[in-house]
């Protein structure tokens, strides 16, 4: 009887025992955790097409020569759209820019009792861009080309001269690019117009030159497609 109470009660402990080992092996064995896939940024481009509109301000400075010399500071806003393009390798970005702005600079000062006044009446470019874009959506750059005014030189006396400028540029901006397609720009240019010859803007004998150089501070939103 002993002997059968015995076998029994190893049945009843060996059918009990299973599930609980089988319990403890699956709390044992756990799955590997497995991290997400890694995915990679996208790389912001300049690369393309682009156009927009830029604003800002001018300073600038004109001379006239003459038997009564005259310094003027024509002062005033600027206005207009722009178009370009550029090409990105690696870090480098490579383009070229053209722009046309309305002009308000003018000033008008006394000159041997009469009213000398030199107006610039619009202000555009067409300039090569080498910017560094290793910090993806922010771009310094270096610019520099041809630069183009349409200037107007006056005397109250009787005196008017209106001569369509070209000279040079040079200058240097940072753009920002807020998504993929649109950026914001900030930049300042100096400009040398060069002379040209305004005979009855001065009084008196002499040959009268009349030069303009100027420094702009503008910024611009674009459109790159």
């Amino acid at each position: 009887m002993k002997s059968k109470l015995i076998v029994t009660g190893l049945a009843l402990a060996a059918l009990f025992a299973a599930p609980l080992a089988a319990n403890a092996a699956d709390l044992g064995v756990r799955p590997a955790y497995k991290a997400p896939a890694y995915v990679a940024p996208a790389v912001f481009s300049w690369s393309g097409f682009y156009i927009g509109i830029n604003g800002g301000y001018g300073f600038g400075k004109s001379d006239w020569t003459g038997a009564v010399p005259v310094s003027l500071d024509p002062k005033g806003w600027l206005f207009g759209p722009t178009i370009g393009y550029n090409l990105q390798t690696g870090s480098w970005v490579w383009g070229v820019e053209g722009d046309w702005d309305w002009s308000s600079q003018k000033q008008s000062k006394g000159c041997a009792g009469n009213t000398c006044t030199f107006d610039d009446q619009w202000f555009a470019t067409l300039r090569g861009r080498i910017g560094y874009s290793g910090w993806s959506s922010v771009m310094p750059y270096f610019t520099g080309g041809a630069a183009f005014a349409s200037e107007k030189a006056q005397n109250s006396a009787g005196g008017i001269t209106t001569d369509t400028r070209v000279g040079w540029t040079v200058g240097a901006g940072v753009e920002y690019a807020l998504w993929s397609s649109w950026s914001v720009k900030l930049e300042y240019l100096y400009a040398d117009l060069g002379k040209f010859s305004c005979p009855t803007c001065v009084p008196g004998p002499g040959a009268d030159q009349v030069s303009f150089k100027n420094n702009i501070v503008r910024a611009g939103i674009n459109y790159r497609f």
